[in-house]
């Protein structure tokens, strides 16, 4: 691990633009999730369903991991998007004890919508949210 007698100025710099940028980002995810009536973490759990690789649902515990967050925390999110009609959960047909959430057509509509904003405004941000800074600030000795 690097000694932080060995960062320079340049390299707070760094962070803390790459942190700014982030959060600007964030900001805007949050706001573009609330226009929509949906809650943040509604709106990551339906892009990490669509979004997960190779299938078109997810299980409990890989919601979990790409959420970050507790097992129960994800099963009491998953209930509410049940009732809000945003997905559906059921039992998998070669091992029930595990559960698919999958989007409903409602949970698609209201994706795509903020799945373009988001989009739209990573775009927007693509010469100024660089990355690159950061990989150049871990690429260093």
């Amino acid at each position: 691990m690097k000694s932080a007698s060995r960062l320079q100025k340049e390299d707070f710099e760094a962070l803390s633009d790459f942190r700014y940028q982030l959060r600007r980002f964030l900001r805007f995810s949050e706001d573009a999730a609330q226009s929509e009536g949906l809650t943040p973490l509604q709106y990551l759990l339906l892009l990490h369903i669509k979004g997960f690789p190779g299938r078109e649902w997810a299980s409990i515990s890989e919601l979990a991991e790409r959420l970050q967050a507790q097992h129960h925390g994800v099963v009491a999110l998953v209930t509410r998007c049940v009732k809000a009609g945003l997905v559906t959960r059921t039992p998998d047909d070669r091992d029930k004890r595990l559960v698919q959430v999958r989007l409903t057509d409602l949970g698609e509509q209201y994706l795509h919508r903020l799945a373009q904003l988001h989009r739209n405004e990573l775009q927007s941000l693509s010469g100024v949210f660089q990355v690159s800074h950061i990989s150049a600030f871990n690429d260093r000795d």
